[in-house]
């Protein structure tokens, strides 16, 4: 089985198995739990030489010395899988020199697994352009960004739900400046990546990973042909 393959059936078992914590309506933090065993033990099991980061467990300082690292979140929208909603995710990443270099993202009541092996062809885009924000806190920036480019907001919940609506064509952008870790992103960066599209820092930097800091503040994913845009708006909004 290949790393990548690897990713994307993990993705896929602890993604039903929390599909079964959810059905038996438990919260969130036996699914947190649960999918995090799991998770952990078939990587172990089919890698057991590379280092992981899980946002459910401790951090070894040890992967700061290892080439390959599996960056995990076991349950990507802990709020929205207690609601019963379907934006929530499970994300498993390979990073490789600190570069997001495989990753699957699972859409458990979506019913389906975006993987970086198998991305999605994109659809045409839309106009004016959908950019996808948080639900819940939707940032200052993002308001300012859109504005000034004209997008239509969408709230959604995690952060694997944003970045793989505009890998499906259902949205153009996903701009956040909220805070994020590396757990959060990593795998949908991977993912993104792969299907063809823009992902960066918002001041265009590229997102490096394994670093001693699990903090990613910001993040840009979107159609390439949006990036110099949104990138200049971002800088016009004072950031």
């Amino acid at each position: 089985m290949t790393d990548a393959q690897l990713a994307r059936a993990i993705a896929e078992e602890a993604g039903a198995l929390l599909l079964r914590i959810q059905d038996e309506c438990a919260g969130g933090d036996r699914g947190d739990r649960e999918a995090n065993d799991l998770i952990l033990d078939r990587l172990r099991a089919a890698r057991p030489d590379d280092a992981i980061l899980s946002e459910e467990s401790a951090d070894d300082p040890a992967r700061l010395s290892a080439r390959r690292v599996w960056i995990v979140d076991p349950l990507d929208g802990t709020r929205e899988f207690a609601e019963r909603r379907e934006d929530w995710a499970v994300h498993v990443a390979l990073a490789i020199d600190g570069r997001a270099a495989l990753g699957a993202v699972a859409l458990p009541r979506l019913g389906c697994t975006l993987s970086s092996d198998r991305p999605p062809l994109l659809p045409e885009g839309e106009l004016p352009p959908r950019m996808l924000v948080s639900r819940s806190r939707p940032s200052q920036l993002c308001a300012g960004v859109g504005e000034r480019i004209g997008a239509v907001h969408i709230g959604m919940g995690s952060a694997g739900a944003k970045a793989m609506a505009v890998v499906r064509g259902e949205a153009e952008i996903y701009l956040h400046s909220g805070g994020q870790h590396q757990w959060d992103n990593c795998a949908p960066v991977a993912v993104a990546l792969a299907a063809g599209l823009h992902a960066s820092r918002i001041d265009g930097s590229p997102i490096v990973y394994n670093r001693a800091s699990t903090s990613i503040p910001d993040l840009l994913i979107c159609r390439r042909e949006w990036a110099p845009i949104v990138l200049e708006a971002v800088k016009d909004c004072g950031q």
